[in-house]
């Protein structure tokens, strides 16, 4: 043995041929942490005093290789000032060097996932061999930051200043085609040849049959442009990325700027280059606010796996309803490999369920991501069904009907005739009280709620929610059905409008009322979508549809008639009146035609207008900052209500729930994340500033008591 470690060992594989293997004790996957980093510095160390070294393997006894650095170090870490920050990267950096000057050529082992600090690792080697499992990359720029171990200074002198652009500034895993084709690896084999092609290239770089010092060189040295070429690069590049990356995610462009930089440099001086845009990017609200959402990500993906423990396999499924949401939840099923039943009363329903169904497997297989053959399978996995035939069979069974309580309750009473004494009902209604619902069953120990966002395959949330009667066994089961789905589930309490939507509508209400103070409902839009949402309120209500918003505002009302009924007739009550319900109909606050492929194109429309400006009762002056404060404090506080009321479990689940259910900025990291970055005081004192539009603006006991003691949401 030449080192023994905690993450990793270094030991003779044959005569001069060692093998540094990574394997991370007390964890799943390898990563890099302050162990791992020291570590490695040791090895080298060790393997550099070797007299008889001739050649090192760089493998991982893992199912990974290395996964990249330890982000739940990174929030420390970020705390220190720019001095200790910039000593510990250029210490990192330093053993990176140490091992990539090695005299002797090394070749990494790729047998699996290789991101960030793990890809920057291979970019040490002199050689990289890859499984066809494996993926790679550089994703730091998805956390707000840059490679910090040397990615930005090695990657351009590999695959060229073009393809390290792309690679760096969109973060994307490169799958192992497209690895190879940049020359980001030397080799794609099968997981099962993967050792024998790696120490095979070894030694034919030992016999000097590849030159592993020429190798080197190049990553050492400015990479090979005139100048007239490194700028006609990276003017090109630069502008690409920043159209694609936009104006309020600075890590990508300044990437992109520091390759710049350095590329004409050596490797000492480009290395100092990286450090100095790291520091800068981890300063920035956006690497807080991303870091931390990564943090809670993993934090709700863990709470979703301890809940799904007991929820045994759930093998067939069925979903009552075959509109275009049952037809969703079906594909979705299916697709991800469990079969399922789709009931509906007459076949024009089953029709559309299976178009919807149809037409999504149908996309993939356009795209390549599918074959017709899979195609066929899934598709066949799915049962059309205008009985209860086979429904006794099924584990999990989704009620997708109308979203009628009466109508719920009634189709929730005769299917629980229908299916076995353990099987689990759930509903998939958007408001309605999952205990209400619960009156109609003679189990409703085994009935919860579970929310899909429209569209099914494309929206990653899934509130599973508990009512007053819920086991702790159909959570579990609901919980393990969504992540073979592939969702991603939080588990909520009941109430109306539950979490999502019980916060979505008071950013509504916001809405209606700034229209009311004489805004406009475009500029409002174009302000919102400039914040970060993915659209603006009012082309929101038009794609989900205003007669629905409408109907689940009177619920919400219903439920909380404090500070969501409104005392004016609001301009989303008139555009339901009139009959203007969005995309659904092709008019609302927009009209809609459609374009040349076919989707719904936005159009202003001269009724809409005037509609708004009928339902104005007041001309306010409204800048930018008073239209976001005033659709983003409401939605703020509902979230802080809901925490205070144990709705959500914890911030993790709730700013999740918001980013992944109504697409809240990633970049601010969720709405408690929003206010602690602008400091719960100063938020609160934001929101005084508009309580005079009534409780909905008017901070909790909680927010303030927070305030007073300095706390935050997040340590």
């Amino acid at each position: 043995m030449i080192y023994q470690g905690k993450a990793l060992t270094a030991k003779y594989l044959e005569e001069g041929i060692a093998e540094l293997c990574f394997d991370l004790e007390g964890d799943s996957v390898n990563k890099f942490n302050r162990v791992t980093l020291q570590e490695l510095g040791e090895a080298t160390t060790a393997l550099a005093a070797e007299a008889n070294l001739k050649g090192v393997l760089v493998t991982s006894a893992k199912s990974v290789f290395i996964v990249g650095a330890d982000i739940t170090e990174f929030t420390e870490l970020f705390k220190l000032p720019d001095a200790e920050i910039r000593a510990w990267t250029s210490k990192a950096n330093d053993i990176f060097n140490a091992f990539e000057d090695l005299p002797v050529p090394t070749v990494a082992v790729i047998n699996g996932v290789a991101l960030g600090g793990g890809f920057e690792m291979c970019l040490a080697c002199d050689f990289r061999v890859m499984s066809t499992a494996a993926i790679v990359g550089l994703p730091e720029v998805k956390l707000g930051i840059n490679p910090g171990f040397g990615g930005t200074v090695r990657l351009p002198r590999v695959i060229g200043c073009d393809n390290a652009m792309m690679w760096v500034a969109t973060g994307q895993q490169q799958k192992p085609a497209a690895a190879l084709k940049d020359g980001g690896v030397d080799a794609v084999v099968a997981p099962d040849a993967l050792l024998d092609a790696s120490l095979d290239l070894l030694k034919n770089a030992i016999a000097g049959d590849f030159d592993h010092h020429a190798r080197r060189a190049e990553k050492t040295s400015p990479v090979k442009l005139n100048d007239i070429e490194r700028m006609m690069s990276f003017t090109t590049g630069k502008a690409m990325v920043a159209q694609q990356a936009g104006r309020h995610m600075p890590a990508p462009l300044t990437a992109a700027k520091s390759m710049e930089r350095s590329a004409g440099l050596n490797r000492a001086e480009a290395i100092e280059v990286e450090i100095d845009h790291f520091l800068k990017l981890v300063r920035t609200p956006q690497a807080s606010a991303l870091v931390g959402l990564f943090l809670s990500e993993q934090a709700v993906s863990k709470a979703a796996r301890g809940f799904a423990k007991t929820g045994g396999d759930i093998k067939q499924a069925a979903v009552l309803g075959a509109g275009i949401m049952g037809g969703g939840i079906a594909y979705q099923s299916a697709y991800k490999g469990t079969p399922i039943l789709m009931k509906d009363i007459a076949d024009a329903g089953l029709a559309l369920g299976m178009k919807e169904a149809g037409k999504l497997l149908a996309k993939r297989v356009s795209r390549g991501r599918m074959t017709a053959d899979k195609m066929a399978a899934v598709l066949g996995s799915i049962r059309p069904s205008l009985n209860y035939d086979g429904f006794d069979k099924a584990d999990v069974i989704v009620e997708a009907v109308v979203e009628n309580a009466k109508v719920k309750q009634a189709v929730l009473s005769e299917t629980e005739k229908h299916i076995s004494t353990d099987a689990v009902l759930a509903s998939n209604t958007s408001t309605i009280s999952i205990t209400h619902l619960a009156e109609a069953l003679e189990r409703p120990e085994n009935f919860c709620g579970m929310h899909f966002f429209n569209p099914v395959h494309a929206m990653p949330l899934v509130e599973v929610i508990r009512g007053e009667k819920t086991s702790d066994l159909t959570i579990a089961k609901v919980v393990k059905y969504a992540l073979q789905m592939g969702k991603t589930p939080i588990v909520v309490n009941d109430c109306p409008g539950f979490y999502v939507n019980r916060v979505l509508f008071p950013y509504f209400a916001g809405f209606d009322m700034l229209i009311r103070d004489g805004g406009d409902f475009r500029k409002i839009d174009k302000v919102m979508e400039g914040f970060g949402m993915p659209m603006g309120p009012a082309y929101l209500m038009d794609v989900v549809g205003i007669d629905t918003g409408y109907h689940a505002a009177e619920v919400m009302a219903a439920g909380f008639p404090d500070r969501m009924r409104h005392e004016f007739t609001g301009i989303s009550q008139l555009m339901f009146e009139a009959k203007r319900y969005g995309q659904k109909n092709g008019i609302g606050f927009y009209r809609y035609e459609e374009d040349a492929k076919g989707k719904p194109k936005k159009c202003e429309d001269e009724a809409a207008l005037a509609m708004a400006e009928s339902a104005k009762q007041a001309s306010v002056e409204l800048s930018d900052d008073d239209i976001v404060a005033r659709m983003m404090i409401p939605m703020c506080i509902e979230t802080v209500r809901c925490l205070d009321e144990n709705i959500v479990r914890d911030p993790a689940d709730a700013d999740m729930g918001l980013v992944m259910g109504i697409g809240f900025p990633v970049f601010r990291g969720g709405a408690l994340r929003y206010i602690d970055q602008m400091g719960v005081k100063a938020f609160c004192e934001m929101a005084d500033q508009y309580a005079d539009l009534g409780p909905l603006y008017h901070p909790t006991e909680s927010l303030r008591q927070m305030a007073a003691n300095g706390e935050s949401f997040f340590k």
